[in-house]
C-alpha cells in the first residue's frame, strides 16, 4: 500500500481478511491456468500460449489439444500443455446505487461488496492480469481502465472509499454504457444485488457476451433480503424510490419466499440459457469463506 492512503482506505483492506488471500491463490493454481483464466470455459483461447511439453491423455482433456501425429507414431493419446502469458483484462464492475446500501446487519451490501472486489482485484494483479473497475449507479461513476501497474490496487481502493453513491438507480440500461468502454475481449465481474428489470439486465450482460466478454456475476444480499428472518411489524424503506410500506412479517412470509425464490429460478434460467456462472453470497457468509468455497469448486471442475 502506498504512504498516502487515507484511514477510510485503510480500512476497506482488513489486514486479517487480506492474510486469507495467499491461501486462496493457493486454491487459485489447482485450476488450470490459475484463478482468473480458470474462470474461463475456454482457457487458451484469446491468450498468448507457447507449448511446454506433452503428457498422457487423461478423461476430461480438451480434445482439441490432443496431438494426433504423434498418436499416430505411438498409438497413444498425449495432451499438448502450454505456458500462458497472463494478458488477461479483467473488468470488475460494482454496482454502486441505493440499494447496496442495506445493511440489517454487521456488514452491509456496500462494504462487503467492496471487500469482494478488492479481494479479486488483488489475486488478479498478483498474477500481473491488467485491472480495471467501473462503478455504476444510473450512470458511470467511475471508471479505472484495466492495467497491471504497481499502483493499480491503490487507485481501486480509493475509487472504493472515494466515489458518493448514487441513491436512485431502477434502470441496468447504463450496462450499456459500460460496455462500450471495453472493446478489448476479457473477463467481466459483476458485482450487484441484481435489483434490475430482468430484460434490461439481460440487454445489458448479451451487450458484453456480443463482444465476447466472459461474465461471471456475485449476487450480493443482505441477510433480510434473503430470508426476511423478523417477526411481527415491519417497515420496508425503498432505498431507491424512497416509498415505505408497514406490515407484519408473518403475513408476508409465505408470499415474500415465494416470490424470492421465483425470481432466483428466473435468474438461474435465464443464467444457464447463456453459460454464465452466478454466485449469490449473503453478507452474513464470511466473505473469505465464500470465495474459498467458489475457488474450491471452480478448481474441482477443470
Amino acid at each position: 500500500m502506498t504512504r498516502g492512503f487515507d484511514t477510510a482506505a485503510r480500512e476497506l483492506v482488513d489486514p486479517q481478511f487480506f492474510a486469507t488471500l495467499e491461501d486462496l491463490e493457493l486454491i487459485a493454481r489447482v485450476a488450470v491456468e490459475g484463478f482468473l483464466q480458470g474462470l474461463h470455459r475456454s482457457p487458451y483461447v484469446g491468450f498468448s500460449v507457447e507449448f511446454a511439453s506433452h503428457r498422457e491423455y487423461l478423461p476430461g482433456d480438451d480434445l482439441r489439444h490432443l496431438n494426433w501425429k504423434l498418436y499416430g507414431r505411438q498409438d497413444k493419446l498425449y495432451v499438448k500443455q502450454y505456458d500462458a502469458e497472463t494478458n488477461l483484462d479483467l473488468h470488475l464492475l460494482l454496482d454502486w446505487s441505493g440499494s447496496m446500501t442495506t445493511a440489517s446487519g454487521k456488514i452491509g451490501k456496500q462494504r462487503y461488496a467492496s471487500c469482494l472486489v478488492a479481494a479479486i482485484a488483488h489475486l488478479a494483479l498478483l498474477q500481473r492480469d491488467a485491472v480495471g473497475l467501473t462503478l455504476f449507479g444510473d450512470r458511470i461513476l467511475e471508471h479505472i481502465k484495466p492495467r497491471s501497474k504497481s499502483n493499480q490496487l491503490d487507485e481501486i481502493l480509493q475509487a472504493l472509499v472515494g466515489t458518493p453513491l448514487r441513491p436512485h438507480s431502477e434502470s441496468a440500461n447504463v450496462l450499456h454504457e459500460v460496455a462500450e468502454l471495453m472493446p478489448r475481449r476479457g473477463l467481466v465481474v459483476l458485482v450487484s444485488d441484481l435489483f434490475y428489470d430482468l430484460n434490461e439486465l439481460l440487454s445489458g450482460l448479451d451487450h458484453f457476451r456480443f463482444q465476447g466478454h466472459d461474465i461471471l456475476l456475485f449476487q450480493i444480499l443482505d441477510t433480510l433480503e434473503r430470508r426476511l428472518p423478523v417477526e411481527g411489524a415491519i417497515r420496508f424503506h425503498d432505498l431507491e424510490t424512497g416509498e415505505d410500506l408497514v406490515t407484519q412479517a408473518q403475513d408476508i412470509r409465505p408470499a415474500y419466499e415465494a416470490a424470492i425464490e421465483g425470481w432466483f429460478a428466473e435468474l438461474d434460467q435465464a443464467c444457464r440459457t447463456r453459460e454464465l456462472e452466478r454466485v449469490t453470497l449473503t453478507t452474513d457468509e464470511p466473505l473469505a469463506r465464500g470465495l474459498t468455497d467458489y475457488l474450491a469448486k471452480r478448481a474441482q471442475s477443470f
